[in-house]
């Protein structure tokens, strides 16, 4: 399918490994020009380089966390216009709510919430001028199923979801859509655990890891970071725009719901 888009200027946040690169990767390969960021400069540019290789698309790096103003403004100044936003970070650690004190709440607060908000009210009125504009937040779903452990990065992005729900519905006219995509289980670094991704992981161990963590999940695999990426592709496309202030689960049908 030609998703209509081929030539427009997108800016992905933390995209240089994982969720972010597949969303970059399948954004690409439409023919989208791209502002890509991560905080490992030489991680970021491996991943432009495959990007312009593979696809002939226009790539600017801007290395750095996207929580921080300067990057920001790198990132809106890529390009003269920006069409589409794909808002990721980080979310804050595994860590038990008792530990959690002012300052690792504000930063997952700030990482989460404030820094997707920022760069949303930073381009969503240009968009609604020119008439076209496709943001999508990269949120989790633990903000649908609440995960011990991860309850700040729960309730920051739940946070998120519910002060666009209404911003989402007054740029609708304007062909201007938000929406949010929930990763559930996909096979990323953070699902890996402690293991570290420069060192390859044993077949062996791989398999026997996805197979424990994927038992519950009624598609029994995780997700990949391609496929993923694909569904963010179509969000952002010409045939989306009657697609706004929605929350999709990504995660093999892990989330049980009629409704």
């Amino acid at each position: 399918m030609d998703l209509g888009i081929r030539g427009r200027k997108a800016i992905v946040c933390a995209s240089s490994k994982g969720l972010g690169r597949g969303c970059a990767m399948a954004l690409a390969e439409a023919g989208v020009d791209l502002a890509i960021n991560g905080r490992d400069a030489a991680l970021l540019a491996r991943t432009a380089g495959e990007l312009r290789a593979r696809y002939g698309v226009s790539v600017v790096e801007i290395a750095g966390d996207v929580a921080d103003p300067a990057v920001q403004a790198a990132l809106i100044g890529a390009f003269p216009q920006i069409d589409i936003l794909v808002n990721n970070n980080g979310g804050p650690p595994h860590r038990d709510f008792r530990e959690l004190d002012r300052e690792a709440i504000l930063k997952g607060v700030t990482n989460n919430l404030v820094t997707p908000f920022e760069l949303i009210k930073a381009l969503v009125d240009g968009m609604a001028e020119r008439g076209f504009g496709r943001i999508v937040n990269i949120t989790s779903l633990s903000v649908y199923m609440p995960i011990p452990g991860l309850d700040l990065s729960s309730a920051a992005r739940a946070g998120l979801t519910s002060f666009l729900s209404g911003i989402a519905r007054g740029v609708a006219d304007r062909n201007v859509t938000i929406n949010n995509l929930l990763p559930g289980k996909l096979d990323t670094d953070r699902l890996r655990g402690a293991h570290d991704p420069s060192v390859a992981e044993d077949p062996e161990a791989a398999r026997a890891r996805k197979a424990r963590l994927s038992e519950n999940v009624p598609a029994r695999r995780l997700g990949t970071p391609e496929e993923f990426g694909q569904v963010c592709a179509f969000l952002c496309s010409q045939h989306a725009g009657y697609l706004t202030g929605q929350n999709i689960p990504v995660d093999g049908g892990l989330y049980v719901s009629a409704f």
